[in-house]
């Protein structure tokens, strides 16, 4: 017979056949005792009257039912499966995807509507819902990096997260692109793995060791895909009271307009030092089908080769369903001894 050429993966659990006997045994006991308090207390006459009472054969084959409902549930605990045969399963992988978004004041810039920073949010919030279920993280950086949401699959919770970021959340001033991605690539957990740094910024950096941490990047088998946002021949920096909508420019110290340039030289060479790419999105809207199939995508394939395992074919699905059988075989059995019968047989 088939499963005669079944092996166990789990042999040991084969001493759980001791607690079901133990289990079947108390229920003995408390038969035995249910009993002997009925008698004490009824006669045989006035039980058959007053109680729906089962018969012993009634009794032990229900008894006997969970019994072998116990001792199929332990042999599927063993784990049968089948000598010789393999299947194909999958193991859930994902990729893993940092957004690096810039929060320094240069992205206050309205040559994108309604301002750099603005559009980013929207961007970034767009391209997660085409995700999937990948998970995704984000860090703000100005003059220095936070990790404002680890990596999670919680896509609401990362939304929640992104709609509260402004030019305050990385609480330092400046633009340094190089220690936001040492910041993303410690976001990351340890090991290999698909993993994704998608950089949002107007490349207004002053890092000088930018292109020292794209390496480590690269290093670490970590792709750039960097979004270039504003323009490249520069724009003023205007802000705009949100109580009384008055629009002011931001000055220096020597009361210059300070002018905000998109440097997509430097965001285009960090990105290839990685081997991934640069989208010089300037003032005009984000291609984000083009980045998902360009770059995204790819990315999840890669996670998902690797993603099946060959493993032996399990039958433990026949001594769960025995299993199951067996026990609302014993559950009709006792809903039986509800239909008290008359003398002679007769309901």
């Amino acid at each position: 017979m088939p499963f005669l050429d079944w092996t166990n993966a789990e042999p040991g659990r084969v001493h759980l056949i001791w607690l079901a006997l133990a289990i079947v045994g108390g229920l003995v006991v408390l038969e035995l005792r249910r009993r002997d308090a009925m008698d004490a207390f009824l006669s045989p006459v006035m039980q058959r009257r007053l109680t729906a009472h089962a018969g012993m054969g009634r009794v032990i084959a229900r008894l006997v039912l969970v019994l072998l409902a116990l001792v199929f549930g332990v042999f599927a605990a063993m784990r049968p499966q089948a000598r010789g045969e393999t299947e194909v399963v999958g193991v859930g992988a994902s990729a893993d995807v940092m957004f690096v978004l810039d929060t320094s004041r240069s992205m206050l810039a309205e040559d994108a509507s309604p301002n750099r920073l603005a559009r980013a949010k929207a961007e970034i919030g767009q391209l997660v819902d085409k995700l999937g279920p990948q998970r995704v993280g984000l860090v703000a950086f100005a003059g220095r990096p936070v990790l404002v949401c680890p990596l999670t699959p919680d896509h609401s919770f990362f939304a929640t997260v992104l709609s509260t970021i402004d030019t305050r959340s990385a609480g330092r001033g400046g633009s340094r692109v190089g220690d936001a991605l040492k910041g993303a690539l410690r976001g990351f957990p340890p090991g290999q793995g698909a993993r994704l740094i998608v950089l949002i910024t107007d490349g207004d950096d002053q890092d000088q060791y930018t292109e020292e941490a794209a390496k480590l990047v690269r290093d670490a088998s970590v792709k750039i895909v960097a979004v270039g946002l504003g323009s490249e021949t520069g724009s003023e920096i205007t802000l705009t009271d949100p109580q009384t909508g008055a629009r002011t420019k931001l000055l220096d110290k020597t009361g210059t307009p300070v002018i905000s340039k998109l440097d997509g030289d430097k965001l285009r060479k960090i990105a290839l030092l990685t081997e991934g790419a640069y989208v010089p999105a300037g003032t005009s809207a984000v291609d984000l089908g083009a980045i998902m199939e360009s770059h995204i995508a790819p990315l999840v394939k890669q996670a998902s080769a690797g993603a099946v395992r060959v493993v032996p074919a399990e039958r433990y699905i026949w001594m769960v369903l025995a299993s199951l059988a067996c026990l609302l075989a014993s559950l009709w059995i006792g809903a039986g001894a509800g239909r008290r019968e008359a003398p002679g047989g007769q309901p």
